[in-house]
């Protein structure tokens, strides 16, 4: 099958969703879904120089992944994004196992959600409210409800979701913009010493700060190719996700810095909180202000609604991988099936929610809330990094059957990106807190991906024994 018909077939298919997105709300969601909030924690804890590797993450991943993505998206700009291209990049196996590892990520990713409200929670409330963050059934709890309100959202579709999207957008934006002009109330006070943003220093050789440049580069600065996934719930996708990136990208770049700069200015490095970095500067940066108590409440419950959004984009879009993947027919029409009102995959919906579900209580098991949260993060960062080496590698070894081929330039990008993302898996095993045993951690993180993994070859095995499709389907 050509790249024309394999296009033709999936936009028949997309024909049925509901195109509710424009560049505003591509731009939005693209800015509330990369910035991740414990990413200027985990940079914050290289001191002054996080400067140096955030720019070094820019220049050698930022830049190479949004140029590809660009690139990707112009060619195949269809519902299911990464899927599609590596399956027609490569062939459908790749696809697939693409798709399941996103999948897993996603996964694990909405799991953290209840450890996070837990926490974010306890800093609004103060300290009378610091059990949440150790009583396993209240983060059990915040999980079960935030998970029911997701899968609603996303039943009733991208009318509702992409309002809740945009919202935890400019919740972001106003945040971000309160942790910005923190330091500069400080110094006008006299609360804060000295404030310099910029102020920085070469890191040293270790392995600790090159673990960190691999979690800065793929970890914070990856996920302009999410949003493409819902590239047929889109109106003129090819330009609309170009647009957006080009409106989001300096945007999410110069708000990582200054939002570093800030938790560096007020907490002390090894007291950085790697789950709630953001309400513990806020707490820490208005504390001395009386009145500003409620402001820091409101500031914090803004920033839980905007973390909850945040995971709703992830949730939303992963759920119609397992629809394209019925369509490819690699798993049963099950998961295709639209909600006869909403046009959505109403039962991919609710598989995810329950899997969220079980791994947030298997997360809890023996381990440290810290731990548990770090467990959660490096396995799921894993799984996405490894599509992450798929996607870079598709302009660099794929497209054999496309002309033109990709540009020098665009290839050489990709080594970039490509490099960069297998630094993040390699170093992804090994945790930046400290735990009970670094060699158990390790294995916990890889066999939870080896594991997965092999579920997912069994999963697709089992789908070409009963479909009996050629294994390289659109090669």
């Amino acid at each position: 099958m050509t790249l024309a018909q394999e296009e033709a077939r999936v936009e028949a298919h997309s024909a049925a969703l509901r195109k509710e997105l424009g560049v505003r709300d591509l731009a939005l969601t693209q800015i509330l879904f990369i910035i991740g909030l414990t990413w200027i924690g985990v940079a914050g804890k290289l001191g002054p120089s996080h400067v140096v590797l955030w720019l070094l993450a820019i220049v050698l991943f930022y830049l190479p992944m949004s140029a590809v993505v660009i690139y990707l998206n112009q060619l195949m700009p269809l519902e299911g994004g990464l899927y599609q291209w590596a399956k027609l990049g490569f062939n459908s196996t790749i696809g697939f196992m693409l798709a399941w590892n996103l999948w897993l990520y996603v996964i694990v990713y909405t799991s953290e959600i209840g450890l996070q409200c837990a926490t974010y929670l306890a800093y609004a409330m103060g300290p009378s409210a610091a059990w949440m963050t150790s009583s396993t059934w209240f983060v059990a709890l915040s999980s079960a409800v935030i998970l029911t309100l997701m899968a609603v959202a996303a039943t009733i579709g991208l009318a509702v979701g992409k309002w809740v999207h945009n919202t935890g957008g400019i919740f972001m934006l106003i945040i971000f913009a309160i942790l910005l002009v923190l330091p500069l109330i400080g110094l006008a006070t006299g609360h804060l010493r000295s404030y310099h943003p910029f102020h920085t220093e070469m890191p040293k050789p270790s392995l600790f700060n090159l673990n960190i440049l691999g979690k800065l580069g793929f970890g914070a600065l990856g996920g302009f190719e999410y949003i493409a996934i819902l590239a047929g719930e889109t109106r003129a996708p090819a330009s609309a996700v170009r647009k957006s990136v080009l409106i989001a990208a300096p945007a999410i770049a110069l708000m990582f810095i200054l939002g570093t700069a800030t938790v560096v200015a007020y907490v002390p490095t090894n007291d950085i909180d790697l789950i709630g970095p953001m309400p513990q500067v806020l707490r820490v940066g208005f504390g001395p202000f009386g009145i500003a108590g409620p402001l820091v409440t409101i500031a914090i419950l803004m920033t839980l609604a905007m973390r909850v959004a945040q995971v709703s984009v992830s949730f939303t879009a992963v759920t119609r991988l397992p629809m394209v993947a019925g369509w490819d027919r690699l798993l049963p029409a099950w998961f295709s099936r639209l909600h006869p009102r909403y046009r959505t995959p109403v039962n991919s919906i609710a598989l995810v929610g329950v899997c969220s579900f079980v791994i947030s209580l298997l997360s809890l098991i023996g381990v440290g809330r810290q731990e548990a949260f770090q467990l959660l993060f490096n396995a799921g960062g894993t799984f996405y990094a490894l599509t992450y080496l798929v996607m870079f590698a598709i302009p660099i070894f794929g497209l054999r059957g496309i002309t033109p081929r990709p540009p020098r330039w665009l290839q050489a990008a990709a080594w970039s990106g490509l490099l960069m993302t297998i630094l993040y898996v390699v170093l992804a095993v090994f945790p930046i807190i400290s735990v009970a045993s670094v060699a158990t951690f390790a294995f916990k993180v890889s066999s939870m991906i080896v594991v997965l993994n092999l579920v997912g070859v069994g999963i697709l095995l089992a789908a070409r024994r009963r479909s009996q499709l050629p294994a390289e389907m659109g090669a």
